[in-house]
């Protein structure tokens, strides 16, 4: 298994960066929480009600972090 080498800090961001990054990583991970329910029909039982529970938090979150978004930018 390959590990994530997802290493770097944004905490420097300016503003603007914050609010592109944001915007980025929502559409992202929305984009990811469809493909987690694309593998949940291929799955049977406790492993698909498990994703379909994974995704239920990922939206979750991506509401949270689309009502943060909103904020940033003044709506």
């Amino acid at each position: 298994m390959e590990k994530n080498t997802h290493q770097h800090s944004h905490s420097n961001a300016s503003p603007e960066e914050t609010l592109a990054l944001l915007e980025y990583m929502l559409g992202h991970n929305r984009h990811h929480a469809q493909d987690l329910e694309n593998l949940s029909a291929n799955t049977h039982g406790e492993a698909s009600r498990l994703i379909k529970s994974a995704v239920a938090d990922f939206e979750s979150g991506n509401d949270k972090l689309e009502k943060a978004l909103n904020i940033l930018k003044g709506e």
